[in-house]
């Protein structure tokens, strides 16, 4: 197959450049507050329609510190330590999505606490609304060309700018089809049993950390990391089985809890 060849610049306004990355985003949380709106109206979220942006405004921030954090102390602490100016350099790249799922959890504390509802209700409503942007990142790492797989002789293999010359797997493609697409339908099919909040948000950490400890098979794994366990393992299989685990656990807790949804 051909990668195809598409400029990550949309357009340009002298100095300022707006990517397909950043567009991804920002279709990805567009779609989150339609459904958390949704989610209000049918009773799931047990807040006010004029709460959803103060919820995603949060998230956001909470996010995006939780994934440049965990990137920089976890994926790549040997260069930060030599170059500590370039911390906040987030344009340069640098964002850890188990990172992003930390702040999130921080996220949804604070704003169950301020709104004085119950953090699974928080939880299993931004699982819900937000598992379809992880399509949207995907694709914007796939025009980007980054985060590209392993090198293949599968016929689905691609030759990525940067990836050297020989063809390697999108394994931007499917995480994007595994997490975004197949992983949102199970969650909204699994919403209409669900007795209790807290499941879908264990869910959902299963879920992805089984998707995406899968992909990694196919994902070349960081330069800076390399791998583990004899060359078997990925940090990001690591981080993967602690979210199962994590989520297991958290499926157990919200169960002996017992909010009723």
């Amino acid at each position: 197959m051909t990668f195809p060849q598409i400029d990550p610049v949309i357009f340009s306004l002298g100095p300022l450049q707006v990517r397909w990355y950043g567009l991804m985003y920002v279709i990805g949380f567009l779609i989150a507050g339609f459904l958390l709106k949704k989610l209000v109206q049918r009773n799931f979220f047990k807040v006010g329609v004029e709460k959803i942006d103060s919820l995603i405004t949060t998230m956001l921030i909470c996010m995006f510190l939780g994934a440049r954090l965990i990137y920089v102390f976890v994926y790549n602490w040997d260069y930060y330590s030599h170059n500590l100016a370039e911390l906040l350099s987030v344009w340069k790249g640098g964002l850890s999505f188990h990172g992003a799922i930390i702040g999130l959890v921080v996220g949804g504390i604070i704003f169950a606490r301020r709104n004085n509802i119950p953090w699974f209700q928080v939880m299993d409503s931004v699982a819900l609304a937000g598992c379809p942007g992880l399509f949207f990142g995907r694709m914007g790492n796939f025009i980007n060309g980054e985060l590209y797989g392993r090198v293949t002789d599968s016929p689905l293999g691609m030759v990525f700018p940067n990836g050297g010359p020989y063809p390697r797997h999108p394994s931007q493609l499917y995480e994007g089809i595994l997490e975004g697409v197949v992983l949102t339908l199970i969650l909204w099919l699994v919403v209409r049993r669900v007795k209790v909040y807290g499941i879908i948000c264990a869910f959902f950490l299963i879920g992805y950390g089984s998707f995406r400890y899968f992909v990694e098979f196919f994902r070349e794994a960081d330069k800076q990391l390399g791998y583990y366990f004899a060359g078997t393992t990925t940090m990001g299989q690591i981080l993967c089985l602690l979210m199962i685990i994590a989520g297991v656990l958290l499926m157990g807790f919200a169960r002996k809890k017992n909010y009723k949804v």
